[in-house]
């Protein structure tokens, strides 16, 4: 058996091979990845990863969400696992990292540690979250927030994509559909492996991030209401536009955040029968607000609420304005936190404490379980675009914090 110490490491040469082995999985043109959840490509991607486990000698089973939880035993079997991965689904031009290294990272600890002959006294399970993307079914984050009790089981199955296909409907179309109940694998904890998805860690050359909080999400969808009228005869004062209305609510959301210090985007908008001569009547749009302070997240959404009454009333116009999801901002389990940061300073790597900008589904698990992440560089801060990139070093670098944080939290068993 191999001395357990800081020079246990993981395979970086295996893990780097696995990341471009499964980026052939939806890979584009541009050397990205379109991995919508549940489609073809996921099927292949969940059938490469099943294998993969079993070949690790893992029991796989997969839930009624399609969620995929992969077992490595431990000496105690009768304690719950420290739970390790992510999701494997990508946006429509996405990255081969975002997510997916969290799950080959985790796989590979577990190559590492049966290499190396090495039992932990706890179980290790490492999870595939379905549809953490949020890309084809909405909400983001859908399968783990089931998990912990945000949503029911039949709720989530009845969603739809644009197409009208539900979440139950493309389960089966791919074969995922488990006949395990949402939420009976257990966890002891759960520690996420990702990378950042933002400037900060490669700017300071820090090469691993102890993520310690993670920012709250509002969504909204919107419907502004206007009259569809001809664009040459209907004088600037008489209109009623719909896109009009649009661009005070987008400059007007930029001045909320802005004065409050948060960040709001509105990602999709819609014209409803557009057309080059006609006044817009009708427009759809989305909006995602986001914070690690409650407060400003309450600030946030009442600021652009009035500013979208005011808009209304003086532009004339009919705005719905619904909010779709609230994901308070988490503040992860201290002694997880801990546990990664000692990691990190054990085997040598510049790190630094950081809040995560994105929504992950080990911020959903820390409502009912201690978790905690590790983040990575990103090049550029670029991520759900297919430029998206992290060198082999820094994952093999996440990789082994996750490792030596895994072994800290489930323990060596004794021989």
């Amino acid at each position: 058996m191999t001395k357990l110490g800081d020079n246990l490491k993981i395979d970086s040469a295996r893990l780097w091979d696995t990341i471009n082995e499964t980026a052939k999985f939806g890979g584009t043109p541009k050397g990205g990845v379109r991995r919508l959840t549940l489609g073809p490509e996921d099927k292949l991607v969940r059938n490469w990863f099943r294998k993969a486990c079993e070949d690790a000698g893992l029991e796989v089973h997969v839930d009624a969400l399609g969620s995929m939880f992969a077992l490595r035993k431990g000496r105690d079997m009768s304690k719950a696992p420290i739970g390790v991965g992510s999701h494997l689904d990508t946006q429509p031009t996405g990255g081969k990292f975002d997510g997916i290294l969290g799950v080959l990272g985790a796989l590979e600890v577990v190559r590492t540690l049966n290499d190396a002959g090495i039992e932990t006294e706890m179980p290790i399970c490492i999870a595939n979250w379905t549809n953490e993307e949020g890309s084809r079914f909405a909400p983001a984050m859908m399968a783990s927030a089931a998990y912990v009790g945000d949503f029911t089981t039949d709720d989530i199955l009845s969603r739809k994509d644009i197409a009208g296909v539900t979440v139950g409907e493309a389960l089966d179309e791919i074969g995922y559909r488990g006949d395990v109940a949402v939420g009976t694998q257990k966890f002891s904890g759960f520690v996420e492996l990702h990378i950042e998805q933002g400037p900060i860690l490669e700017a300071e050359s820090k090469t691993i991030g102890v993520v310690d909080s993670g920012q709250g999400v509002l969504w909204f969808d919107g419907k502004i209401t206007g009259f569809e009228s001809h664009a040459g005869s209907t004088p600037m004062p008489l209109r009623k536009d719909a896109l009009a209305t649009l661009s005070e609510i987008v400059l007007a959301t930029e001045r909320v955040v802005g004065n409050i210090g948060a960040l709001g985007t509105i990602g999709e908008a819609v014209i409803a029968n557009p057309s080059r001569n006609v006044i817009p009547g009708e427009i759809a749009f989305t909006m995602d607000l986001r914070s690690a302070d409650a407060g400003k997240l309450d600030a946030i959404e009442k600021g652009v609420r009035d500013a979208i009454k005011e808009i209304a009333a003086h532009r004339k116009v009919d705005v719905a304005f619904d909010k779709v999801w609230h994901k308070p901002p988490t503040h992860f389990n201290k002694d997880f936190v801990n546990a990664v940061e000692t990691a990190a300073t054990s085997l040598g790597y510049s790190h630094r404490r950081i809040t995560s900008g994105a929504g992950h589904d080990a911020c959903n698990l820390n409502n009912i379980m201690p978790t905690a992440m590790v983040f990575i560089p990103s090049k550029d801060g670029i991520s759900h675009n297919e430029l998206e990139s992290s060198t082999q070093e820094d994952c093999a670098a996440g990789a082994n914090v996750l490792m030596h944080t895994v072994l800290a939290l489930a323990g060596v068993a004794s021989k």
